[in-house]
């Protein structure tokens, strides 16, 4: 099917700030929404060893923003699936509040996951046989809230992300910025403790990457959501509260304080 015409205008201005969100010095000195210790990851087949990650320390402080770069190949998407237990590390410890992640069955890493992290990826995944509504819905139905609340909550941040008016549309009946922003908004219903982004814009064109970028950073600042994005985009890190670049395995702090 093909693409209706973008509509990227009806992005909606959020709420001002609430005063739960803690201010930076306070971020700062709060626990870790999300460490890691000594994280290591190693690829083996018959003929390469392949240490992507080496010794790897990192953490997130609630409410905080962060831009991971690198080169093409370096490990920025590995160290993402690891933070988020999409893959287990080969070495180290990854954090998620007061939960090892090491020490839980995939099924509590699972319930984990659904509890904490919202996940944005380059490629929307949206699943193309549901609606927006439904496709944001399904975070909270997978909690097994009551359905009519799952839509109802999932409506109001479509709403807020300018796609009031496509709940009923699939995906194939959307735009690539509105899929996107879909994306954002399925990753954000349950305001998660922190939201792992994997080039959240790398499909996009400038303009509507800078778009959807500003809704991310709307919404972080308007939830109190830490934010970690892996991006080639230096503009875009710029942005962020602290960037990080990885290079040959090992992640250095080079912006922030």
């Amino acid at each position: 099917m093909s693409e209706i015409p973008n509509s990227e205008a009806g992005i909606v201005a959020p709420a001002p700030l609430p005063s739960s969100v803690a201010p930076p010095d306070v971020r700062q000195t709060a626990p870790p929404i999300i460490r890691a210790v000594g994280l290591g990851k190693t690829f083996d087949d018959a003929r390469l060893r392949l240490d992507v990650l080496k010794d790897v320390d990192f953490s997130v402080a609630r409410g905080e923003r962060v831009a991971i770069v690198g080169a093409s190949g370096a490990g920025k998407s590995t160290l993402l699936h690891c933070l988020g237990g999409l893959d287990s590390p080969s070495a180290g410890e990854v954090w998620i509040g007061d939960e090892n992640m090491s020490a839980l069955s995939d099924a509590a890493r699972g319930r984990l996951r659904n509890r904490t992290l919202g996940f944005v990826y380059q490629f929307h995944h949206l699943l193309p046989e549901f609606t927006a509504l439904e496709n944001v819905a399904m975070p909270l139905l997978i909690r097994r809230m009551p359905a009519a609340q799952a839509q109802a909550q999932a409506g109001e941040l479509l709403q807020r992300v300018g796609l009031g008016e496509r709940l009923q549309h699939k995906p194939g009946e959307l735009s690539g910025g509105e899929r996107q922003r879909a994306a954002v908004a399925r990753a954000l219903v349950t305001q998660p403790a922190c939201v792992l982004a994997d080039e959240p814009t790398g499909n996009l064109d400038t303009r509507t990457a800078e778009r959807v970028f500003d809704q991310m950073l709307e919404l972080n600042r308007e939830f109190g959501t830490s934010l970690v994005v892996v991006t080639h985009d230096l503009h875009l890190a710029s942005r962020m509260d602290r960037i990080w670049t990885l290079d040959g395995g090992r992640l250095i702090q080079t912006s922030g304080s």
